[in-house]
């Protein structure tokens, strides 16, 4: 029996030294964690209703900023360490910094979300009336399911340019008293033919039109009665006509509000958590740094969900412009072309985008021993991209290491995941763009269940555990000898 006993004790120790799981991790948290965690969502719920559209988003992470010391990057001929700093991308993206001590050319620590998502956009003509209905005409913005769209209440964001050049912000459905929009969707009863058709078309693109009003204007005699009903409203509240439509930009979005999920309140639901989970995780995480050894940058991208192009998405120079711009303030010379490359090559990366969530409902997408779960903790994945790891970054083992050990030592919940089985789908993200420019990148993130949806989920404890690794990222991450180096 003694030898029985000492031998299960040999094959314990050896499991523990020798083997590796991820496991759900809230059983760690102690009741004081646990609080900070519930009260960290708190904020990111208020940041989800406040921030439903990328200008938006912008905005209140501005105001954020300010609040936090941050001045325009342009306000500073030079810069010092400590000194905290934004520059604003054309109202749809955005970068902020807190300087280090280091020398610039030995590399930034940067972490970059998308702060767009799915959504239904107006296109350019939208208003008509049919059947005695005013109805909007919409172009679907990044992969959704159509269907998910109908039958619930949605609100419309945006911005529109009068003749003369001024510009009126649009948000109407947020609040208790304003009225809502919807796209309406066929009766069980009369359906057949409509479930007769493909999955991806029981809703088809041309079909998702906005119901916006319904009482025709006063004059029998006038044409498109209840289109210029519409018209009228807006043109008294907004001082608009329809012209400005064309150059306008509005998104209907789900005008629910973000909640608590579960009898335990352990998740947040809410519409655009992709990507702006990453986001606040990441603004809230530089404006609670305090002093730095290598300067902190985080960066927000516009257009991800449509390819990240544009002036304004990842593959815009204006985010590494700014990068030099910061670097160059820094520097007591003007930098050569040499140490601007230098910096590129020697910054390291969070390219900060959610991944899949584990769905037990719906496990055979998934390689259960490879995907993220909710409650584990952020997910780190070595590559994405679809079929063959196409149209991603893989990271490199030397950097992913150096990662994973940085966050082991300071007691980071964290969990490695890929986006489903091998030639079921997969996703792409922005890490690419930045691993193209010579820096060390990393996709991380939250896991999310229903993603792409209008009513996304996450857990709270990974939200928690993405702000605290993206603190200790800026924090802490080191140049590492050999790793990076610029050689030509």
């Amino acid at each position: 029996m003694a030898q029985t006993n000492q031998t299960e004790k040999q094959s314990n120790q050896a499991g523990k030294e020798l083997l590796f799981s991820f496991e759900n991790r809230w059983h760690e948290a102690d009741d004081a964690r646990r609080q900070e965690i519930m009260d960290f969502s708190e904020g990111y719920k208020i940041a989800l209703d406040e921030g439903k559209t990328e200008r938006e988003f912008v905005d209140t992470s501005i105001a954020a900023l300010t609040q936090a010391g941050f001045v325009p990057l342009d306000s500073k001929e030079k810069l010092q360490p400590g000194d905290r700093v934004y520059s604003n991308v054309r109202g749809r993206g955005l970068v902020a910094a807190v300087i280090g001590r280091s020398d610039p050319v030995e590399g930034f620590n940067l972490i970059g979300a998308h702060i767009d998502s799915p959504r239904l956009d107006l296109k350019q003509n939208p208003l008509y009336e049919k059947a005695d209905l005013a109805l909007l005409k919409t172009h679907y913005y990044g992969g959704i399911k159509k269907y998910q769209w109908t039958a619930i209440p949605l609100s419309l964001h945006g911005v529109l340019h009068r003749a003369d050049s001024s510009a009126v912000k649009i948000c109407i459905g947020e609040d208790a008293d304003d009225p809502v929009f919807c796209v309406t969707d066929l009766l069980p009863h009369l359906d057949k033919q409509q479930m007769e058709r493909k999955s991806q078309d029981i809703i088809k693109g041309e079909e998702l039109n906005i119901l916006v009003g319904g009482i025709p204007f006063p004059d029998k005699d006038t044409e498109n009665r209840f289109k210029l009903g519409v018209m009228q409203l807006l043109h008294d509240k907004y001082q608009i006509v329809e012209k400005d439509f064309i150059t306008a930009e509005i998104e209907a979005v789900p005008a629910f509000a973000a909640r608590d999920i579960g009898f335990d309140r352990s998740f947040v639901g809410g519409y655009g958590q992709d990507d702006r989970v990453s986001a606040y995780t990441a603004l809230r995480a530089i404006i609670d740094l305090d002093t730095v050894n290598r300067t902190a940058l985080m960066i927000l991208y516009d257009k991800e969900e449509v390819g990240s192009m544009g002036n304004t998405g990842a593959e815009s120079d204006l985010y590494f412009n700014i990068q030099n711009e910061i670097f160059a303030k820094q520097a007591d010379s003007e930098p050569t072309y040499r140490e601007y490359q230098m910096n590129l090559a020697n910054s390291y990366v969070l390219s900060s985008d959610v991944t899949n969530a584990h769905d037990p409902t719906f496990e055979f997408v998934s390689d259960i021993q490879n995907n993220a779960h909710a409650g584990r903790g952020i997910a780190f994945s070595k590559y994405g991209g679809v079929r063959g790891k196409g149209d991603t970054s893989d990271a490199s083992s030397e950097y992913y290491a150096a990662v994973i050990r940085l966050m082991d030592e300071h007691k980071i919940a964290w969990q490695a995941g890929e986006m489903g089985i091998v030639d079921e789908g997969g996703g792409g993200t922005v890490a690419m763009l930045q691993a193209a420019k010579g820096m060390e990148v990393i996709d991380c993130g939250v896991p999310v269940l229903s993603m792409h949806s209008c009513y996304e989920v996450t857990s709270k404890l990974d939200i928690y555990e993405t702000y605290r690794a993206n603190k200790v990222f800026f924090e802490h991450m080191k140049l590492l000898p050999g790793l990076n180096r610029l050689h030509y």
